[in-house]
């Protein structure tokens, strides 16, 4: 039977995670993002919007600036969504749950691929990167299954 990957993930630091039945959490993989902390001020300054290239009449639309620190958000959102396209198509593990803080829990989604998406069981708004693994384990049981 193939085992349930959890991602545990904030915007600068992640964990991937794997469970066999029966068994404790064992961590596959972590993965870190330092340019993510940064203020977008070290990052450099984010290049003003950009026209629109439609040629429509009265189209002075800009697209809105974004500040690089966002940028590095999505960046590290892309890696780790392509992780677990990965292991997806590749058939390594048969559910997935994620666990991140809003608004990285909606960057991440939004970069997964359809295999990734086919094996989602759950999204959780709660950042469980700064738990160790044993305190991470019994709240991730708590949020799978809350007691009544």
């Amino acid at each position: 039977m193939k085992p349930e990957w959890i991602l545990v993930a904030n915007a600068a630091q992640a964990r991937l995670l794997q469970r066999e039945a029966g068994c404790p959490l064992v961590v596959l993989q972590a993965f870190h993002h330092p340019a993510s902390r940064q203020h977008s001020s070290a990052l450099g300054d984010a290049a003003r919007g950009r026209q629109g290239a439609d040629g429509a009449f009265g189209a002075a639309a800009f697209e809105p600036r974004m500040e690089p620190q966002h940028k590095e958000h999505l960046k590290f959102a892309g890696e780790l969504a392509e992780a677990l396209e990965e292991g997806a198509r590749e058939g390594r593990y048969a559910a997935l749950q994620v666990f991140a803080a809003s608004p990285f829990l909606g960057e991440l989604k939004q970069q997964f691929g359809d295999a990734t998406r086919k094996l989602l069981q759950g999204a959780h708004d709660l950042d469980l990167s700064a738990v160790g693994l044993t305190e991470m384990e019994k709240r991730i049981q708590h949020a799978l299954h809350p007691e009544p």
